[in-house]
Parts: C-alpha cells; sequence; structure tokens
C-alpha cells in the first residue's frame, strides 16, 4: 500500500506529478490560501509525510494528531512555525530548503536596500500621483550606498551573499554572529564587532539571522538609538527579530531614517499597520525568495525530502536543530 503525504498548498505539476509515482497524494488545491486548521488537524491523522509551507503552525497539537508522521517537509529555510523538541521526540524528520534560495534573497534584499535608502517608491508614487511639478535639487533626495558602512546582522549564506554585493559598491562591512567567521572575514575583508558597535557605525543595519528563542526582540528601541539618524534598516529575515512598536516610534520621531521590510511579526500583514502609513517604510509581502526559478527549486527539493524520508533515506536538508541534538 502506498504511503500517505499531504501537500498544504498547490504544487508546480510536474513536482506533484513526481509525487504521485510513488505516494498516495493529498494536496490543499490553492495556490494564494491558506489551509484551514481544522482541515489540516483532519487530514494529518493518516498522514505518512508533510509538505508544508512557513504559513502552517506545526505545533504540538498537529503532531499529537499526526500520529503516522515520518516527515515533514518545510518549502523555506526558517523553521520556527514547526515545534522542532515535539517533533524530534516523535521521531519525526524536519527538513528545510536552503541553498537555493540564497542569491535570490540577497538579490532582494540589496534591492530592498536601494529602493529605501534612494525613495524609489514614494518617488514613483509621486510621479503616478500628479505631485511632480518641476525639478529641483533637493526634490526626494536619499542616501548614499557607495562607499558607505553596510553592518549585517547574521553572516550566513544570505549574508554572505549581501556582504559579496554590497563589494561591488565600495562599501565598508561590519557583521555581528553567534560565532566570528575567520574565514568569511578574510574572503570578504568584512570585520566582526559587536551588536552595539554595528549599529552606531553602520549606514545600512541588514538583519538576516533566524528567529529563534534568542533573536527574538533583537532590535528594540534600545538598539534603534544607537544607530545614526541617517541609518536605514532592513530586515529580509523575520518580523520577530525586530519589535515593529519600537521601530514605528524610532522611524516616527527620527531616531533612524527609514525602513526596508520583507517580513512583519503577523503575516499578512493587516493593511493598517502602523508601519504601513509612514512614508519612510518601504514594505513588502515577504518575497525574498519570490523568483519563478527559485521557488520552482525549492518545491522541487521540498519534495525529494520527502521522497526520500519516506523510503528510508536520509534527507540532505535535515534541519541544524535535529542535527546538532
Amino acid at each position: 500500500m502506498k504511503k500517505k503525504i499531504l501537500i498544504t498548498r498547490k504544487p508546480p505539476k510536474h513536482v506533484l506529478e513526481m509525487l504521485k509515482d510513488e505516494f498516495e497524494v493529498d494536496i490543499w488545491d490553492s495556490e494564494e490560501q491558506q489551509i484551514p486548521r481544522k482541515i489540516l488537524l483532519d487530514k494529518i491523522e493518516d498522514s505518512d509525510g508533510l509538505l508544508c509551507l512557513l504559513t502552517e503552525n506545526i505545533d504540538h497539537e498537529v503532531l499529537e494528531k499526526g500520529k503516522n508522521l515520518k516527515i515533514i517537509s518545510n518549502l523555506a529555510v526558517g523553521y520556527n512555525n514547526i515545534d522542532i523538541k515535539a517533533a524530534s521526540l516523535r521521531g519525526i524528520i524536519v527538513t528545510n530548503t536552503p541553498g537555493v534560495l540564497t542569491e535570490t534573497t540577497a538579490d532582494l534584499t540589496f534591492a530592498l536596500m536601494m529602493a529605501t535608502s534612494r525613495r524609489l517608491i514614494e518617488a514613483s508614487n509621486v510621479l503616478r500621483e500628479g505631485k511632480w511639478h518641476t525639478w529641483s535639487p533637493m526634490f526626494l533626495t536619499g542616501m548614499d550606498i557607495h562607499s558607505k558602512t553596510l553592518g549585517i546582522i547574521g553572516l550566513g549564506e544570505i549574508g554572505a551573499a549581501v556582504a559579496r554585493r554590497a563589494k561591488g559598491f565600495g562599501m565598508n562591512l561590519l557583521y555581528y554572529n553567534r560565532t566570528p567567521k575567520p574565514s568569511l572575514e578574510k574572503e570578504l575583508d568584512i570585520k566582526f564587532v559587536s551588536k552595539e558597535t554595528l549599529l552606531e557605525n553602520s549606514d545600512f543595519v541588514c538583519i538576516l539571522t533566524p528567529l529563534t528563542k534568542e533573536t527574538i526582540n533583537l532590535i528594540t528601541l534600545k538598539e534603534l538609538k544607537l544607530m545614526k539618524k541617517t541609518a536605514v534598516l532592513i530586515n529580509t529575515s523575520r518580523g520577530g527579530i525586530v519589535n515593529e512598536q519600537d521601530l514605528f516610534e524610532a522611524l516616527s520621531n527620527g531616531e533612524i531614517w527609514a525602513a526596508g521590510l520583507d517580513v512583519f511579526g503577523q503575516e499578512p500583514v493587516p493593511v493598517d499597520h502602523p508601519l504601513l502609513n509612514l512614508s519612510n517604510v518601504v514594505a513588502l509581502p515577504h518575497i525574498g525568495s519570490a523568483s519563478i526559478q527559485t521557488r520552482t527549486k525549492m518545491w522541487e527539493l521540498a519534495a525529494q525530502n520527502l521522497h526520500l524520508g519516506l523510503t528510508g533515506k536520509v534527507p540532505p536538508n535535515i534541519v541544524p536543530d535535529q542535527l546538532n541534538k
């Protein structure tokens, strides 16, 4: 009898066909709508494998229902949506999709930094709304990127990829990480400093660290007040790392100059979110890895992880929190 898998969002046709050859596949047949919690709980009961998105909260309740679960394949690099400890106690493998989205997310991070610093969205709106009346020397002036100092919080694969792009703009590089990375320091000419030193000296601060118990509210008003009043904060990692209420206060009071955000604590973000009302905020709907090529590769990798885990093989992308135990 074929093992049964549940996929919580409609996959590309070729990915679905690849899995249907060997497994009984049950999917939530929508590209845009999240699987309702009740349906997830119902369908997980007889599933051997789960391919889910970061939008699904795979907590104790889900794992308790999924008594047959052997593997959870998460279509993301981050996996804070899954109770890893509870899964491990049940012998459930958890995998993610690292590597394939590194360069694409680095592209988006740098694009967001440029759009925010040069006020591109604001300028486009001025043009479209008929508010461009004449050329003026200081009209919509922004901040230079070239030759400025970029501070990267979290020098993982994406952080290193952003640093390589910054070198092409002649930027000075600082980083703060849980542990120093001497080999990258030499390769990228990047300097390891304390979080406080990074915040005080950077013109741009990019948040590229995973969301963990240690990084929740890593950036609060205390940290924001250390930054230059001309500084720009960019977050393409996870929303909970930056305290949004404190960020709103800092941006409103001129503690920092602007922020570019691809992630929020609550997603989808409510349209009445205070940060969306600020002209010095560029906000995106979590599109860091959203290129056709990369999202397709993510689906393929997630399906491969699932397949290997259900056929008695060891998937190559077991999450670090399980490997380190």
